[in-house]
């Protein structure tokens, strides 16, 4: 039996999940108030985080408590805390069912997060299209200023924690997390040079700690509930649970958070297997910025960071696009490359160029306009763009490209070989 629900959406047995008094029952802000009450050592927490084995939800997989570290806490001035909910990735949509049924946790994962690294404000940057989900922060928000957990010296502490949320404008480029930023202050959303880091130099040129929703929501229960038992839900390397979006050619697309570790099979099995008996022939499993995967490789996977990267992809966000027999991958590819063309801020030649070169090359091929030397070519233009640009757009564009290439090679041939004139 998989242990569903344990973290991120254990309000949803709840009804409703998304209200403070619910969130008090189960037990929210008690690791928030304790914090307040005892003045907890910031190190304390950030040790209790590495022991956990939280690592990066949104994609890198950086583990949590190193981050919180890099930031100079006792640097004099003013520090920021950003969450980011932009949530673009195609594939991928668990923050904003995060926001939806259990926006408390995140803000108070984010206060935990501001005063572990000495912020006296945070800004939770969130996709602008996400109507609903705003409108659950923003009462949430106000439910905990109502209650006195946020704001100056909160509950007779001293401690000041002001919290804020900023709709971006549906930029894919802004959940880079450098664009999020000039985003927020008020410029182009353009990614910027790096270094300098944001934990020297980030919002506004002073130090900021950035991680995405669901690695600040599971803060409040790592705390709670104990490091040992959120590093037991998952693996040694990949602790705890994690929320994985199943989406594509499944009976029951949706959301599952399951622990770290779980066989692929297993998650399939809980999105209803693959859709009208259909036979499964790939998955990409971070979203649509990760290499593709065959389904026998796929179907003897675990869903964690290492297991994943054994098959020859990424976790990334853990969002899991289900493919069945009936998929043309050349023109699944050609889908995928229009997108990264289109979101290319352009700031980078290779990618800017780039982008749209392998677009044109792979619309052309999937329309049996394809040349011979197609193939080759797409695969020397994607390694010119691969690790030369400013963030990692370049690098997302680009191994789509390889790995249905390199695994599905004989469609694109066959596309070539029947070229109509």
């Amino acid at each position: 039996m998989i242990a569903l629900n344990q973290v991120c959406f254990r309000t949803l047995k709840y009804d409703p999940p998304w209200e403070i008094d619910t969130y008090f029952k189960i037990g929210g802000y008690r690791s928030w108030k304790k914090i307040l009450e005892e003045k907890t050592d910031p190190a304390e927490i950030i040790n209790k985080l590495k022991a956990s084995g939280l690592r990066g939800r949104g994609g890198a997989g950086f583990p949590t408590g190193v981050k919180w570290s890099f930031m100079p806490r006792n640097k004099p001035g003013n520090k920021y805390i950003v969450c980011n909910s932009d949530e673009g990735e195609p594939g991928t949509f668990k923050d904003r069912d995060i926001l939806r049924y259990n926006p408390h946790q995140i803000i108070e994962g984010m206060a935990i997060a501001g005063y572990v690294i000495g912020a006296s404000t945070g800004y939770n940057y969130i996709r602008g299209e996400f109507t609903e989900p705003i409108e659950r922060f923003s009462t949430a928000l106000k439910e905990a200023y109502a209650a006195g957990l946020l704001g100056k010296n909160i509950l007779g502490s001293s401690i000041d924690f002001d919290l804020h949320y900023y709709p971006g404008a549906g930029a894919y480029i802004c959940g880079e997390e450098t664009a999020l930023l000039n985003s927020i202050e008020g410029k182009k959303g353009l990614p910027r040079f790096k270094p300098p880091f944001p934990a020297g130099y980030g919002l506004y040129g002073k130090p900021t700690t950035i991680n995405n929703t669901e690695s600040l929501a599971s803060v409040p229960v790592i705390l709670e509930k104990g490091s040992q038992w959120f590093l037991d839900l998952g693996t040694p390397t990949s602790g705890g649970s994690k929320i994985f979006c199943v989406s594509g050619h499944v009976n029951k697309p949706g959301n599952y958070e399951i622990p770290m570790g779980t066989p692929f099979k297993d998650l399939l099995e809980l999105a209803g297997g693959v859709r009208n008996g259909h036979t499964l022939k790939a998955v990409i499993p971070g979203g649509s910025s990760v290499p593709v995967v065959p389904a026998e490789i796929m179907m003897e996977t675990n869903m964690d960071y290492e297991s994943i990267s054994k098959a020859g992809s990424m976790l990334g966000a853990g969002s899991v696009i289900v493919m069945d027999e009936t998929t043309c991958m050349v023109r699944a590819l050609d889908r995928i490359s229009h997108f990264y063309r289109e979101e290319s801020c352009g700031q980078c030649t290779p990618c800017r160029e780039g982008t749209g070169w392998m677009n044109r090359v792979i619309h052309r091929i999937y329309h049996r306009q394809g040349l011979q030397e197609d193939l080759d070519k797409l695969i020397s233009i994607a390694n010119n763009i691969n690790g030369h640009t400013i963030c990692a757009l370049g690098d997302a564009a680009a191994t789509p490209v390889i790995s249905f290439i390199k695994h599905f090679r004989n469609e694109f041939q066959y596309y070539i070989d029947h070229r109509v004139t």
